[in-house]
């Protein structure tokens, strides 16, 4: 039988709007013995469960790292004299960073691996923060977490001895800067709530206790990053909010200076920049909402940022989401028709050309290449079932040369197929959808379906290669992404109408997905009576949200690191990115905003008993961004409002109808799970198994 669960006794007052209220699963925030007591009864209940499934399992494990090389180097980014690889070694789960000499096809020279770091710490998990060689190139600032918790010791390694100098900044975040002299290092540390909120400055050979404060940001609402420009002079240090951004300018020659504000902040309006130092005038450009919703380019002198000028006709159909200078070109990234894009002007914006990806199902991106007059730029192109590939590209012709692709051993990508189709949801929008199938898998309403969904933040999950996709394909089924609004793939618009109180669109454009795409749908693409639908995070909301509105649609529902027990996370400024999510939920103080969150959060709205499909969530005892309470309290609320205890109707079936795994990691583990590419595709394999047994 399932864990227990816990009598209302254990009762807890627990943060409600601008209140409390009682909580029955409320001590599960508590931690302690007794809440560790209950995860791992709960992976025990898992893992005995899912016990006939490892057959599956070990097949798909097998397939999955098929498709994974012995060892493998993928392009990290461009800077100077070198490019940097990210490198994996024969039979190692983690990865080594390394370099080599451009245009060289000399050695590689590693400079920090992963896998022998965990080692030493005895630690089967190990995440790069960041990565950031000094001016010279001989002093490489890198920074490592070892649980998951997003809570990195920033190290710096001198290149030509391979060591670490004594210099050690514990409990840092991501993005990190050096000076012109690369002896000053400005870095990021997140506050009790693990936001980023403060920029500091690390002078090498001395005390971390000196460290300098550069710049705070008071704002809970913010965070803060730090970078360098490409061009080498300029340190911008960047606070943000969900729609409000402000840029300070730091040069690298000076970094004891006062930050200077580009262009102050006003409620509602985004910016971000990059230098552009060309002869005849030193310029900021800039990407901004102000006046345009879809962003437009703007440029500067440096000097005085100020006054701005328009130097791109604007589009309001395509968003625009970056630029970057370069001695002789600027690159703009667009979406354009739900699509990646990259438009390469020359300096006096007179002419450019487009690099636009192979097919509706394929991306294209800039590579990171730090160096302002690089003659050619690198590109990444990729896709689902075809892996990376870079490409230089001259700027001047435009003309590409691939200069690295990623191997994946046995793949053959012309088995699969890969289209994009239009779903009108009910309000009358159009809703991408794109689907990956092997192609003699009919789309006529017979195959089963994997349906996967974000729609959040604005956030695009361009297609990248998974080694743990192809196996699954090769089984008969296909994989439908649906491009939902509240993420950011039709650009601004489709964020903004899928947040604060237009959230609940996201979840309708899913249901809305599925029910076009099933036998009696509108498309009539696969078997409805067989899909399987699945997202992580915001995703896993998405998840509980549907699994709650139409428990009848899903053949099963996996909800991983779900943020689920809405209301009361964001009635709780204590815990990890309340405050700033506001602008992405809603401050549940407002009484509209309480009654709108509390309408539709998967834990306060529990689906009857009877009728629903079986659950797998998952949850990660360090995770900072979904904390692995809310997984848990889900779970046990659903057990306690089911008679069976979400055992299912015949327990011996891991996806019997209202069965509830919950898959928890109690040791290291990330909010998207196992670290290295083998603990990646074992995990998905034991996904992989139970969705094969839900479907087939």
């Amino acid at each position: 039988m399932p864990p227990a669960p816990q009598p209302k006794v254990n009762r807890t007052t627990v943060p409600w709007g601008a209140g409390t209220r009682q909580d029955d699963f409320g001590w599960l925030a508590g931690g302690g013995p007794e809440v560790l007591r209950v995860l791992n009864d709960e992976r025990a209940y898992y893992e005995a469960r899912v016990h006939q499934l490892h057959s599956v399992r070990d097949e798909l494990t097998a397939a999955m790292r098929g498709l994974l090389p012995d060892a493998d180097v993928s392009v990290s980014f461009m800077r100077r004299d070198y490019t940097y690889v990210t490198e994996f070694r024969a039979e190692a789960d983690l990865p080594c960073l390394a370099r080599r000499r451009r245009g060289a096809d000399g050695p590689i020279e590693s400079l920090v691996d992963l896998d022998a770091v965990a080692r030493q710490e005895g630690s089967s998990y190990a995440e790069f923060g960041l990565t950031e060689p000094g001016p010279d190139d001989r002093i490489l600032a890198w920074s490592v977490d070892f649980n998951g918790a997003e809570k990195y010791s920033l190290h710096f390694r001198d290149l030509t001895t391979g060591q670490d100098l004594p210099d050690r900044v514990p409990d840092t975040y991501y993005t990190g800067a050096w000076d012109a002299t690369g002896t000053r290092f400005l870095y990021v540390v997140p506050d009790h709530a693990m936001r980023p909120w403060q920029v500091r400055e690390h002078i090498l050979g001395t005390s971390t206790a000196r460290d300098r404060l550069v710049l705070q940001e008071d704002d809970e609402a913010f965070e803060v990053t730090v970078h360098a420009t490409r061009s080498g002079e300029w340190i911008f240090i960047e606070s943000r909010s969900r729609d409000t951004s402000e840029c300070w300018l730091l040069p690298t020659r000076d970094t004891t200076a006062a930050p200077r504000s580009v262009a102050g902040r006003r409620r509602g309006t985004e910016y971000t920049v990059d230098h552009a130092p060309w002869d005849g005038g030193d310029e900021l450009l800039m990407v901004t909402t102000d006046d345009a919703p879809e962003f437009r380019v703007l440029a500067a002198s440096t000097e005085t940022s100020g006054p701005w000028r328009e130097v791109v006709a604007h589009d309001a159909q395509v968003r625009v989401v970056a630029v970057d200078a370069f001695a002789g070109h600027v690159i703009l990234t667009l979406r354009r028709d739900g699509l990646p894009l990259l438009r390469v002007f020359t300096r006096d914006w007179s002419a450019s050309y487009d690099i636009a990806p192979a097919d509706e199902a394929s991306t294209v991106c800039l590579a990171r290449v730090d160096e302002f007059d690089p003659g050619a730029i690198t590109i990444r192109t990729e896709g689902r079932t075809t892996p990376a590939a870079w490409w230089d590209v001259d700027l001047e012709s435009g003309g590409r040369v691939e200069v690295h692709a990623s191997a994946a051993p046995g793949l053959e990508p012309d088995r699969y197929a890969a289209s994009r189709v239009w779903v009108t949801a009910r309000d009358g929008a159009r809703v991408p959808v794109t689907l990956w199938r092997r192609k003699d898998v009919p789309l006529d309403g017979s195959a089963p379906c994997v349906l996967y969904g974000y729609g959040a933040y604005e956030y695009v999950f361009e297609p990248e290669f998974d080694a743990a996709l192809p196996p699954l394909l090769e089984r008969g089924v296909v994989f439908a992404h649906a491009h939902v609004r509240g993420g950011g793939e039709m650009g601004r618009s489709w964020w903004e109408q899928g947040r604060l109180l237009r959230k609940r669109t996201t979840f309708d454009d899913f249901v809305d997905v599925a029910d076009a795409l099933a036998h009696d749908g509108a498309l009539g693409l696969v078997d409805g009576r067989r899909i399987v639908s699945r997202g992580l995070s915001a995703g896993g909301l998405l998840q509980g949200a549907v699994y709650s509105q139409r428990p009848d649609r899903w053949r099963a529902v996996v909800a991983e690191v779900p943020f689920v027990d809405v209301v009361t996370a964001m009635s709780d400024t204590s815990i990890p990115l309340t405050v700033n999510e506001w602008d992405e939920w809603g401050d549940p103080r407002d009484p509209e905003f309480l009654a709108y969150l509390a309408g539709y959060s998967p834990y306060d709205n529990l689906p009857l008993a009877e009728g629903r499909p079986p659950l797998l969530v998952t949850g990660a005892l360090h995770d900072p961004r979904v904390l692995v309470r809310e997984p848990a309290k889900w779970t046990m609320a659903l057990r306690a409002s089911d008679p069976g205890q979400g055992a299912g109707a015949d327990s011996d079936d891991p996806t019997s109808p209202g069965t509830v795994l919950f898959r928890v990691e109690t040791a290291e583990g990330a909010h998207s799970g196992p670290a290295g590419r083998f603990g990646h595709v074992d995990y998905e394999a034991e996904v992989g198994a139970w969705i094969l047994a839900a479907l087939l």
